[in-house]
């Protein structure tokens, strides 16, 4: 009688296990079906984003070739403007120089006129003869230094050793 209570006992456990276990395997079924439902919606999004994804890296391809046509064209106009620039770097050197030489001449010119003229003894008369060399002396040597043609020559002497100086840096 005790086997038999005992086999009775064991048989109402085991009945009482394997309903929760098939209550727990249920939970367990209903679980597993969310995560497939999930996994493939999941799928279907990512599916769906990839089409995206390609369709984006294929206009950023695109507009990545028209960018680089439209890179070469501008080239030369990119040239055009660095040599431009150094032309222009060039020519204000080029017109410093020849002004500061021109302010230097007009400088040392200035200076020259400002030094004290013999003076002349107002005691005794001048003769026409006197006078007139005066005169001739102080016309040419006015014209002299205000002669426009003298300047011409320190630009010519610029524009030589501005040339000078751009072969000695293509030298190097």
């Amino acid at each position: 009688m005790l086997t038999q209570i005992s086999v009775a006992i064991i048989a109402v456990a085991f009945a009482v296990l394997a309903f929760f276990l098939i209550k727990t395997l249920k939970a367990a079924t209903v679980s597993l079906d969310k995560v497939t439902q999930t996994l493939q919606d999941v799928q279907e999004t990512i599916d769906e984003l990839s089409y995206e994804v390609k369709q984006t890296i294929r206009h950023t391809n695109d507009i990545t070739v028209d960018v680089q046509h439209k890179m070469k064209q501008i080239d030369p106009v990119m040239d055009t403007v660095r040599n431009l620039g150094e032309a222009l770097s060039e020519v204000t050197y080029a017109v410093k120089e020849v002004s500061s030489g021109v302010v230097s001449k007009f400088k040392q010119s200035r200076m020259e006129r400002k030094k004290p003229q013999p003076i002349q003894q107002a005691a005794q008369p001048m003769t026409p003869q006197e006078r007139t060399f005066q005169s001739y002396d102080s016309v040419y040597n006015e014209s002299k230094a205000s002669n426009p043609g003298k300047w011409l020559s320190y630009v010519d002497m610029a524009v030589g050793l501005w040339s000078k100086f751009r072969r000695q840096k293509a030298r190097y």
